[in-house]
């Protein structure tokens, strides 16, 4: 898909990737086009699926989820009806912030954000292990965010 996707393109994402409330005649100053024919791309972009969207970014401390968890997490199957029953009740669980299967020691990564560890205890506890097909979790404790591409540098 990135063959479709000229300098300008690039240069338009990035900066909205950034900035996605900068202005049109920001954006077009930005990268070197006037504000037509940058506008034009932007919604060619957001049409085509480049730019599926836009959002805030918030202060997780400040809502009381500053605390993060990566969980691996082994199922006892890896059977498709396994697959899709952990899928269909991991999505209903709010503390997941990401859920990706793996290829490698264990099946899923999950992102979780809770107060403090306490509560990812309690989560821990309560929610993840009765996960339908959960048969081992391992629980590594975030120190310190170097790198989030969901906030700003």
């Amino acid at each position: 898909m990135s063959s479709e996707l000229d300098g300008f393109d690039h240069k338009i994402l990035a900066c909205l990737k950034r900035e996605g409330r900068m202005t049109i005649t920001d954006l077009a100053r930005h990268v070197g086009l006037s504000k037509t024919p940058c506008q034009a791309r932007v919604k060619r972009l957001e049409r085509d699926g480049f730019i599926l969207g836009y959002q805030a970014i918030l202060s997780h401390e400040k809502l009381g989820a500053g605390h993060i968890a990566f969980i691996q997490v082994t199922l006892s199957s890896t059977r498709h009806e396994a697959l899709e029953a952990f899928n269909k009740a991991v999505r209903q669980i709010s503390e997941v912030e990401q859920c990706h299967m793996t290829a490698g020691g264990f099946d899923y990564l999950l992102k979780i954000r809770t107060k403090d560890i306490s509560s990812y205890r309690r989560v821990l506890g309560e929610k993840l292990s009765s996960l339908p097909h959960v048969a081992h979790t391992s629980t590594f404790v975030c120190m310190e965010s170097v790198i989030d591409s969901g906030m700003n540098e």
